[in-house]
C-alpha cells in the first residue's frame, strides 16, 4: 500500500517552530516507508492570505530539507469541488443556512441553564437555533450547517490513530452530536470551511496517512463523519505533541520570535532547529 503524507499549512503568517516539528515529523515518516510528501497550500480565506507567506513556506521547508512535487495544490483553485458537494448535500436536504453570530450562539447555548456553554472543536457547540431554516431563509450573510442528525450514517465511527492515542478511536453518533454539533459547511466570505476542503483534498490526493497535532484530535472525529457520509477513505491518523513556549503555551503565528526565518537569519541551522524541537 502507498504511503502518502501531506502538510498543509496556510500563508497567513510565518512558520514556527510548531510547524517544523510537524512537517519534519511527517516528512520523516514518508521517508521511513518509502512513501510521498505532499505540500499543500490551505487558502481559502483569501481576506488574511498573503503571497509573499507562501513563497516564505517554500524557502523555509526547502532550507529544513523537505521536499514535494510541484506545483503544489491550493485549495483557491479548488472552490467548484467543495461547492459541488455542498450543493449534493443541500439537495439531500442536510444543509441549511445559519445566520447566528458567535455572540448569538453562545446566548443561546448558555440558556436557560445559565451555565458555561459546552465547547467542542469550533468552539460553542452550535445550539441548532437555526436548524428549521430552509431556503427561503438563505441569504448572503447566511453560513451553510451540516444537519448532523440527519447526516448521521452510522452508529459507530473509528478511526486508526498512531500518534498519541495509539490504537483504534472509536466515538457514537450520539456522542458527535452531543459534543460536535452542526458543522459550518461554508462559512459567508469563504464559500467553504476548513473541515470540508481538508476532507475532499486529503482524498482527490490520495493521502493516507495524515501527521497533525494534538490541538486537531477533536476535529479529526469531524473529518471521519464527513468521509463516511461522503463515502470517502479514512486516513490513518498522527497526532503529535505540540511545541510550548516557556510558560507551557501553544505556539502561534504571531510567535515570531521562533519563526523559523528568523533561525536562518541568525545562522541556524536545520540540525538545529530538530535539536530545538526534539527530533
Amino acid at each position: 500500500m502507498a504511503w502518502i503524507e501531506r502538510f498543509a499549512p496556510s500563508p497567513t503568517g510565518p512558520l514556527h517552530l510548531g510547524h517544523a516539528f510537524s512537517a519534519l515529523t511527517a516528512w520523516d515518516r514518508a521517508v521511513a516507508y518509502s512513501g510521498e510528501f505532499l505540500l499543500r497550500i490551505e487558502d481559502i480565506d483569501q481576506s488574511r492570505c498573503r503571497p509573499h507567506w507562501e513563497q516564505q513556506i517554500f524557502e523555509d521547508l526547502e532550507w529544513l530539507g523537505i521536499r514535494w512535487p510541484k506545483p503544489v495544490l491550493r485549495q483557491s483553485k479548488r472552490l467548484r469541488s467543495y461547492q459541488y458537494v455542498i450543493k449534493t448535500l443541500w439537495d439531500k436536504g442536510l444543509v441549511y443556512p445559519c445566520t447566528c453570530s458567535r455572540r448569538d450562539i453562545a446566548e443561546a447555548a448558555r440558556a436557560p441553564q445559565e451555565d458555561a456553554p459546552l465547547l467542542g472543536p469550533d468552539g460553542v457547540v452550535y445550539p441548532g437555533t437555526c436548524r428549521k431554516q430552509s431556503a427561503e431563509d438563505l441569504s448572503e450573510n447566511a453560513a451553510l450547517r451540516l444537519d448532523l442528525r440527519a447526516a448521521m450514517k452510522a452508529d459507530i465511527f473509528r478511526f486508526e490513530e498512531t500518534g498519541l492515542h495509539s490504537g483504534s478511536v472509536e466515538f457514537s453518533a450520539d456522542e458527535a452530536i452531543e459534543t460536535i454539533g452542526d458543522i459550518v459547511l461554508a462559512r459567508r466570505d469563504m464559500g467553504t470551511s476548513y473541515h470540508l476542503s481538508v476532507v475532499l483534498d486529503d482524498a482527490f490526493q490520495g493521502v493516507t496517512h495524515v501527521t497533525r497535532g494534538e490541538d486537531l484530535f477533536e476535529a479529526t472525529k469531524i473529518h471521519v463523519i464527513l468521509q463516511k457520509l461522503l463515502g470517502l477513505p479514512t486516513p490513518t491518523y498522527h497526532h503529535h505533541r505540540l511545541i510550548r513556549d516557556e510558560n507551557g503555551k501553544r505556539l502561534a503565528k504571531r510567535d515570531d520570535a521562533r519563526a523559523i526565518s528568523k533561525y536562518r537569519a541568525e545562522g541556524a541551522t536545520p540540525e538545529d532547529i530538530r535539536r530545538i524541537v526534539g527530533l
